[in-house]
């Protein structure tokens, strides 16, 4: 399976009753092993979980804490990509040089990075009081 077919398997999984817009993603962890999420929404808005928070997650809980590919996919007539905490969530786990594509149920795609989606992205040089 690729990660695209993950992405787009799991996207039919989404809850999304409010928006009708339906997200999944998938990552593969550096094991090379593919995680997958899609978006679940709550009524109270800010409470759901975007598609790539729930890959993250899955891929954390199986113990891996790097990513070294991304694919995000949603019904939109462009490429879906991340919001910006999801954008900074995958720059916690992943490389600036780590390949992103972003693709719509249609077909199109667009293959970027990133370092491309965040530059200037918030890192662990930035905590300076760190211990």
């Amino acid at each position: 399976m690729t990660l695209l077919d993950a992405a787009r398997a799991v996207r039919e999984m989404a809850y999304a009753p409010y928006s009708r817009f339906k997200v999944g993603a998938a990552v593969r962890g550096a094991s090379g092993r593919i995680y997958s999420g899609c978006n679940v929404e709550n009524v109270a808005y800010p409470e759901g979980t975007c598609a790539e928070a729930g890959a993250i997650a899955a891929m954390v809980a199986a113990g891996e804490t790097e990513l070294v590919e991304v694919c995000v996919i949603g019904s939109s007539p462009t490429p879906t990509p991340p919001c910006g905490g999801c954008r900074q969530k995958l720059a916690e786990f992943g490389r600036t040089d780590t390949p992103v594509l972003l693709a719509t149920t249609d077909g199109k795609t667009l293959a970027t990075t990133i370092g491309e989606l965040l530059p200037g992205r918030f890192g662990l040089d930035h905590m300076a009081d760190r211990p």
